[in-house]
């Protein structure tokens, strides 16, 4: 037991008792006058005492504010207001402001039938309150509480105020059920609070309680809102197995030691906003039915963070975790915008988006879809983040935005890493039906090729950029840009040994080189890329290198038949001169000669005999045959071009083979 508390040197703002006033203390006692008396309850005579007890009935009002109740006078006024049906007391109007209770108070199966009123009471000994009923508003804010407080099985059927509530040693309301609001608002837990079991049928408010022992809350319900904003739990803060019916807020909330909310149920939104958790954080087993945000939470030590079950929105951004984490949710989209990872970190996600928009990775960080087969995470953006760190497995980048991030060339690829590809099948292009053959391809480049300037030259099927969240137009990156990436992805993929990522790649920085129309960008290059890209596909497509190869030297077939072979051998002759007895001999080759008309040109022999100049033209070996001069031409360009083509179509078919 405790001594009550110092007098207060301001009058109450009732007609007082007065009794023991000195000249220290000029207001003595505070109690109100018992009704019909001067004196109050506590200063009653005897006789007065007796007779005011008696005149009591089950269900009467009470005023006793500022009165001072030891034990024995506390158990006559209750014994008085005993229900003889129940054996227990039954209160009407319960006023005990500024009451000052010395002993235990037992109001244990009391029934409050109307308001009842502690504000600014001091229990100076254990207060006592289970299975009590308060069918009306209950006032405790500003009451101290020396010892324990018992609420275990209380019912308040209307709202129940501790605003700036007192509780230095247990404050218990296990199993207690509060049909109206709780207010705990700046309440202070000196010792145990204990809800274990305890039913918030309508909003729970502790803003700004502190919690300066452990705060236990497992199995409670909150039928409504439950605010914490602001707490302060500087001992371990116990909400497993808790059912939120309504928003759960914890914005601001300081957990010093343990923070355990294993198998608890959000029905609705969670709200952890700034909060900060010390020491351990367990989140293992939540479920969340609307959005969890932890932005601008801190977690400065072990956090274990699932596996929980999000439909909305888990909201990391800005977020600091100063030590090694895992993070297990299946979650309708993951949002790490300019998160900072103080530590190794690993996301094993089951299904959802995830944003890493900003993130800083001064560690480690691994995204890992745990059902990549049937429903791989889907990552929107890595913008702004150092990918040196990050390791994405089994992941789905197909609308990823990858521009931005820092050292795209070192990010790890692992397992079926997939990505857009661009759109197939026959379209016109200049009147000309042409088959695309699909690829790998950025998010970026369906942004740049589906923009409006566009879409009267390419086919169907780009997907234009989403709007950003503010509605104005996204920034779309041009060919140089998305060069770049292409460039740096293609390191990524062959670091990976990945040879049919890196060669879709290259492919797709080729295309943006060729279609880069900056000012200042050479002509001849862009023409010979083109030129690249229209025989050979930049080296990896080997129908496209060997349909040109035939097509070459069937034209060159054709130009020998017609042009370059002599219509027959020419004979050698020899053309003599005679002197006297000396005979000079000179002998000559006429030069070949072509007669007759196209069509007696095109015969199988002549075709046999070009296909074999062509043939050897190929391989840059001399056919040996005699041409004619346009035939020696021809054979010196098919010498020059068809051995490129079959080399472009040698390495394209390498490509292929190793993919």
């Amino acid at each position: 037991m405790t001594s009550p508390p110092a007098p207060s040197p301001t009058p109450p703002p009732w007609p007082h008792c007065a009794e023991g006033t000195t000249t220290t203390d000029l207001v003595g006692c505070r109690g109100i006058y018992v009704t019909g008396h001067t004196r109050c309850l506590a200063h009653l005579g005897p006789a007065d005492r007796t007779a005011y007890l008696a005149s009591l009935t089950p269900g009467a009002d009470v005023n006793h504010c500022g009165t001072t109740l030891d034990g024995p006078l506390l158990t006559e006024l209750l014994y008085a207001l005993r229900d003889p049906t129940t054996t227990h007391p039954r209160l009407g109007n319960a006023d005990f402001r500024d009451a000052t209770f010395t002993a235990n108070a037992w109001f244990q199966d009391a029934r409050f039938i109307a308001d009842a009123d502690f504000r600014d009471a001091a229990f100076a000994a254990d207060a006592h309150f289970q299975d009590a009923t308060f069918a009306a508003d209950a006032y405790f804010q500003d009451a101290t509480f020396a010892a324990d407080a018992n609420f275990p099985g209380t019912a308040f059927t209307s709202d129940a105020y501790f605003q700036s509530a007192t509780f230095t040693a247990g404050a218990y309301f296990r199993g207690a059920t509060f049909t109206a609001d709780a207010n705990f608002d700046d309440a202070t837990f000196t010792a145990r609070a204990n809800f274990r079991g305890a039913t918030f049928t309508a909003d729970a408010n502790f803003l700004g309680a502190t919690f300066t022992a452990s705060a236990w809350f497992q199995g409670v319900t909150f039928a409504a809102d439950a605010n914490f904003l602001g707490a302060r739990f500087t001992a371990s803060a116990w909400f497993q197995r808790v059912t939120f019916a309504a928003d759960a807020d914890f914005h601001d909330a300081t957990f010093t030691a343990g923070a355990y909310f294993r198998d608890s149920t959000f029905t609705a939104n969670a709200y952890f906003q700034d909060a900060t958790f010390t020491t351990y954080a367990g989140f293992r087993g939540v479920v969340v039915g609307g959005n969890a945000r932890f932005d601008g939470g801190r977690f400065n030590s072990l956090a274990v963070l699932g596996p929980l079950w999000c439909q909305g929105v888990l909201d990391l951004s800005e977020a600091v975790f100063g030590m090694p984490v895992v993070i297990e949710a299946a979650v309708g989209e993951l949002r790490c915008g300019r998160t900072r990872w103080e530590a190794t970190a690993t996301l094993r996600l089951w299904h959802g988006d995830l944003d890493m928009s900003g993130a800083v990775l001064n560690f480690p960080l691994a995204v890992v879809s745990a059902a990549a087969g049937t429903d791989p995470v889907r990552v929107l953006s890595v913008n702004g983040v150092d990918a040196a760190h990050l390791v994405l497995t089994d992941t789905d980048l197909t609308v990823c935005r990858l521009l931005g991030a820092f050292h795209l060339d070192q990010l790890r690829l692992e397992g079926d890493t997939r990505f857009a590809r661009t759109p197939a099948g026959i379209d016109p292009l200049r009147g000309m039906p042409v088959r695309w053959t699909d690829r790998l391809a950025l998010a970026e480049e369906h942004h740049w090729r589906a923009l409006p300037a566009h879409r009267p030259r390419l086919r169907a099927g780009w997907t234009p950029a989403p709007p950003l969240s503010s509605g104005s137009p996204p920034t779309v990156p041009g060919p140089a840009a998305l060069a770049a990436l292409y460039r740096q992805l293609r390191k990524a993929f062959e670091d990976g040994k990945d040879e049919p990522g890196a060669a879709d790649f290259y492919m797709g920085e080729m295309e943006m080189r060729r279609l880069d129309r900056r000012p200042g960008r050479p002509r001849a290059e862009r023409g010979l890329l083109t030129a690249y890209w229209a025989l050979s596909g930049y080296g990896l497509r080997a129908s496209r290198a060997l349909t040109w190869l035939l097509l070459a030297m069937t034209v060159t077939v054709l130009a020998m038949m017609l042009w370059g072979l002599p219509t027959s051998d020419p004979e050698p002759r020899t053309n003599g001169t005679l002197a006297g007895q000396n005979i000079a001999l000179t002998t000559d080759t006429p030069d070949p000669v072509l007669t007759g008309p196209p069509h007696t040109r095109l015969t199988g022999k002549r075709a046999e005999k070009a296909t074999r100049v062509v043939l050897n033209s190929v391989v840059f070996r001399s056919s040996g045959q005699n041409l004619t001069t346009r035939g020696a031409y021809i054979e010196m360009a098919s010498r020059f071009l068809e051995p490129v083509l079959l080399g472009l179509a040698a390495l394209a078919i390498r490509g292929r083979v190793k993919r």
